[in-house]
């Protein structure tokens, strides 16, 4: 059996740390859960076009502060703030309780090569424009070592390139320390819906040692 666990979840309270950093009574805990779930539903579909990396959500009993790193933050500010303030107006009204003021931060993201979620979003939007996966994969992993990181890993699975066979494929360079609690593992995994089916695709990005928890230190 193997013992695959999310690189991510495995580094919780070492490197990282929750998205959602929230607590409830125990009668308002299912409520406050369903929200956020369509709140990330929402501005995930909404907003795919703009790259988003993270989604960090935090709540009191009359407040929620929503911080969105993107790649491409414009496109959720709009013209003078207008479209966060759209945004914003349509989550109190429509996806929180009556009463429940919203926050929306929105940050940019410093380096975008080396965020696995935004590379994974660039990636299946190659695939569903039909481009050779082999292609993507290589020329991806090429922008994300100039960017600075020390490795990077593709894994792709359906039928590639319109395959009758569904198989699976993977590249890889330098290295990815999965082992190692202190390394910085970015990993992000989605679908790509073309034509012939839908592949499947993972990233695993190394950006290096890090010896302080990064919500601390930021």
């Amino acid at each position: 059996m193997g013992h695959k666990v999310h690189p991510r979840a495995q580094r919780l309270q070492v490197i990282d740390s929750w998205d959602s950093r929230w607590f409830s009574p125990f009668s308002q805990y299912r409520i406050w859960l369903q929200e956020e779930i369509k709140i990330r539903t929402y501005l995930g579909k909404k907003f795919k076009e703009a790259g988003i990396d993270r989604i960090i959500i935090e709540r009191s009993p009359r407040e929620m502060i929503i911080n969105m790193r993107v790649a491409k933050p414009g496109i959720i500010i709009g013209r003078g703030g207008q479209g966060a303030d759209e945004v914003r107006v349509y989550l109190e009204r429509r996806m929180v309780k009556s009463g429940t003021k919203v926050r929306l931060n929105v940050q940019e993201v410093k380096n975008a090569s080396l965020s696995a979620a935004v590379v994974l979003t660039q990636v299946t939007a190659d695939l569903e424009k039909r481009i050779a996966f082999r292609r993507v994969m290589k020329q991806t992993m090429a922008k994300v070592m100039k960017a600075g990181a020390q490795g990077v890993k593709i894994a792709m699975a359906g039928r590639l390139n319109g395959a009758e066979i569904a198989r699976r494929e993977k590249l890889a360079l330098g290295k990815i320390p999965l082992q190692t609690l202190r390394s910085d593992v970015d990993y992000a995994q989605g679908y790509a819906h073309t034509i012939y089916g839908s592949i499947g695709v993972k990233v695993w990005i190394y950006r290096g040692p890090v010896f302080v928890r990064k919500d601390l230190a930021e």
